[in-house]
């Protein structure tokens, strides 16, 4: 089935939505980048985005932090595991220069909105198969996530 509703229902006009369907992405990883990223303006998160590429931050993992080891320095979002999910990150900075186009076309500031809503969620599983000898075949499930971002304008 294809994404097509949001998770939540917004009244008024001061909102602004986007989102990525289907996207090969680790929906783990992209489930601790919602978790991290909500309630923060969109200019912090995308220069938070750019460092985790960078790999001068990472991803702080508290739910999926299973033999993961720990990064040097103090915690960051109460926990010092965490990982550097480039990929992910490249995905949710074209999330939301969609966000900021739409909110633009709203006619709302793009450097006064702050991020109310992300949602992460299983997309659509593609088969692929590992060809393994003459006979055998192994078929693989690839990942995808769809994601959703709402954000609205501070006053």
């Amino acid at each position: 089935m294809v994404k097509r509703d949001y998770q939540v229902e917004l009244d008024g006009k001061n909102f602004a939505k986007a989102m990525a369907v289907n996207k090969p992405i680790s929906l783990k990883y992209s489930t601790e980048m919602c978790r991290e990223i909500r309630g923060k303006p969109v200019k912090k998160v995308e220069s938070f985005l750019n460092r985790i590429i960078t790999h001068d931050a990472y991803l702080p993992l508290r739910r999926y932090n299973a033999d993961v080891g720990h990064r040097k320095g103090t915690a960051q979002s109460f926990t010092k595991s965490g990982r550097f999910p480039e990929k992910v990150c490249e995905n949710f900075l074209d999330l939301l220069e969609n966000l900021k186009a739409n909110a633009d076309f709203k006619g709302m500031d793009e450097e006064k909105l702050l991020i109310v809503h992300s949602f992460a969620c299983q997309g659509f599983r593609r088969m692929s198969y590992q060809s393994k000898g003459k006979i055998s075949g192994r078929r693989r499930l690839k990942k995808s996530t769809n994601i959703e971002v709402i954000a609205v304008e501070m006053k």
